[in-house]
Order: structure tokens, then C-alpha cells, then sequence
């Protein structure tokens, strides 16, 4: 038991997936994994473990933005052994090419800053994701006919964002989609030797300006999950 997760030791699997939503961690486990078990309340921050397949898997809530999924992966690598952490998630487009339910599979995470930032200082780290996980899940997604891209996203700490000419730079350079977690996973994955990857479906678009009705969103959400846990165990 940790200061925010309150599984017992060997209660959480090495295996974690990490939506943003903890109600999300619910329906992924209750959906995906056979005989899912509750094992974090704490906060209100569902975790659930089970199997797929007749493999270990967590799922478990990480919260919004950067400084809250600090602390679970944190705390899950350190005091649960995570070995391996996807984050599925939602995003926002941006690149022309991507559309509304597609999936992108995040190979670098840019940002202006996260909690890592005061150990890099001037230093501007590069965060990228676990290539073998990267590679797994390209070719999940294209089993499963998924349209899906591959590439750098940006991670923002605001939601709220008024920052247009920022976001006209990142379409210039390449910037896929917008979301507010991964580049925090993947330093942490980085600075503990262990594997991560962020499995992304695009909910709404920034140029655009279009969105995914919110009872679409369980079908291409299903597909993204079945892409992760495919990506470590197929």
C-alpha cells in the first residue's frame, strides 16, 4: 500500500494500463479482462486486475495531466514492480491527415514542461515510447484494420490552451495530436528502465473543430484497448 494506491503487495500485475478516467479503468476491466478484481479505491481512483487471455493485467486510473499520472506510475514502478505501462487514452488532432476515431501510436512526446523538467534543467530531453511495444502494437492496429498513424504528439499541461501560434508550430513540424500524460510516462519509463507506450484514440479535432458524439466514443475506445493488450501478449 502506497500514499495513493491501496493494493496489496502482488495485487497489482507488471503488466498496467492507464486510462486517464478512472471510471474509463472500470469499463475497460469489467469489458476486456476476465474476473477483474477492485484492488484501488483510494481517492477515487479505480484499479482493477485481472487476466486476458490468461495473462495479468491492471488497469488503473492515472488522473488528468501530467503531475497526477506522475504519481501513479511512479508509485506503481517503485513500490508494485510495473514493468510494462500503456496509456490509452484519449486525444485531440491536429495533423490534417488524422481523423476522428482514429488511432495514433505515440513515438515521441513533446512538451513545455513536465514534473521531470527541474532534473533536465537546460537540458531538453526526448521522450520516446518502448520500440518493441511501438512495433507490436502497429501491427495489432493493422490486424484489426484500424486506421492508425505514427509519430510525435504533444503533451500540454493546460487544457484550456491560448496559445494558436504554438499550436500552428506543431502542424508545421509533424505534431500528430494533442494529449496531456505521455511524455511524463515515457521519462519516467526512461529514468526506470521499464517499458512505455501511449495507445491514443482521436476524440476531437483542434483544426477541425470536430468531435465524437460521447456515445460513440466505447466502440473505438474498445479497439484501442484490445490494440494495447495485444500489443504486450500476442
Amino acid at each position: 500500500m502506497t500514499i495513493h494506491i491501496g493494493a496489496k503487495p502482488g495485487e497489482i500485475a507488471e503488466t498496467v494500463l492507464l486510462p486517464g478516467d478512472p471510471y474509463r479503468a472500470k469499463w475497460a476491466a469489467e469489458t476486456f479482462l476476465e474476473n477483474p478484481v477492485c484492488i484501488n479505491q483510494v481517492r477515487g481512483m479505480l484499479g482493477f486486475t485481472g487476466t486476458w487471455q490468461g495473462n495479468r493485467v491492471t488497469i488503473q486510473g492515472s488522473g488528468m495531466g501530467m503531475p497526477s499520472l506522475s504519481i501513479y506510475v511512479n508509485e506503481l514502478i517503485r513500490d508494485y514492480g510495473a514493468k510494462t505501462l500503456i496509456r490509452i487514452g484519449s486525444a485531440g488532432g491536429m495533423a490534417e491527415q488524422v481523423a476522428i476515431r482514429d488511432v495514433v501510436l505515440a513515438m515521441t512526446a513533446s512538451t513545455i514542461g513536465n514534473p521531470s523538467r527541474s532534473i533536465f534543467r537546460e537540458f531538453n530531453f526526448a521522450p520516446s515510447a518502448d520500440w518493441n511495444l511501438l512495433a507490436a502494437a502497429a501491427r495489432a492496429a493493422e490486424g484489426k484494420g484500424a486506421t492508425t498513424h505514427i509519430g510525435g504528439i504533444y503533451s500540454s499541461d493546460t487544457f484550456y490552451d491560448e496559445r494558436p501560434d504554438l499550436n500552428e508550430q506543431m502542424v508545421r513540424h509533424g505534431i500528430l495530436a494533442v494529449e496531456m500524460e505521455a511524455a511524463e510516462l515515457y521519462t519516467l519509463a526512461a529514468r526506470h528502465r521499464v517499458r512505455a507506450l501511449a495507445v491514443l484514440t482521436i476524440s476531437d479535432h483542434l483544426i477541425t473543430g470536430q468531435s465524437l458524439p460521447s456515445k460513440d466514443r466505447e466502440q473505438s475506445f474498445g479497439e484501442m484497448v484490445e490494440i494495447a493488450l495485444e500489443a504486450v501478449f500476442a
